[in-house]
């Protein structure tokens, strides 16, 4: 069954990176950054969800435009990625996280993918969404 969530998801190396948060707490301008590095938008603002065979997907809900919101631009058309990707991780983002977390997985139905917390404000939180996406295993 899938669901529709509020959020933004890229692709890098055929993986999904869900990036969730309030309105306003930088999904998109984290995404831009991303996009700017190589990785492929997949939705912005709405992610529909399923679960194959245990297997989290994202995918841009149909009738969704292919629209980045550039906050003090406006919306800008971009080329997404056709169809779902497996989700290999969750980014929450939000202004402070510890230094040395516990590990913790986001759950969806009967999936789970590993859940991070992230300050998208911090110069590095492009290359720290990078850098668990190529530690993360390839989801099947």
């Amino acid at each position: 069954m899938a669901s529709s969530i509020h959020g933004t998801c890229i692709a890098l190396g055929g993986a999904g990176a869900l990036l969730l948060g309030p309105s306003g707490s930088g999904k998109s301008d984290l995404a831009l950054r991303l996009l700017d590095q190589g990785a492929e938008l997949v939705a912005d603002d709405r992610v529909e969800l399923t679960v194959q065979a245990g297997q989290m997907l994202a995918r841009a809900p149909a009738g969704l435009p292919a629209l980045l919101e550039v906050r003090g631009i406006g919306l800008l058309p971009v080329h997404p990625r056709k169809g779902a990707v497996p989700l290999a991780a969750v980014f929450r983002l939000e202004r402070a996280s510890e230094r040395l977390p516990v590990p913790q997985s986001w759950r969806y139905e009967d999936a789970t993918v590993p859940l991070f917390h992230l300050d998208p404000s911090a110069p590095s939180a492009a290359a720290r969404v990078r850098a668990v996406m190529a530690s993360a295993p390839v989801p099947a």
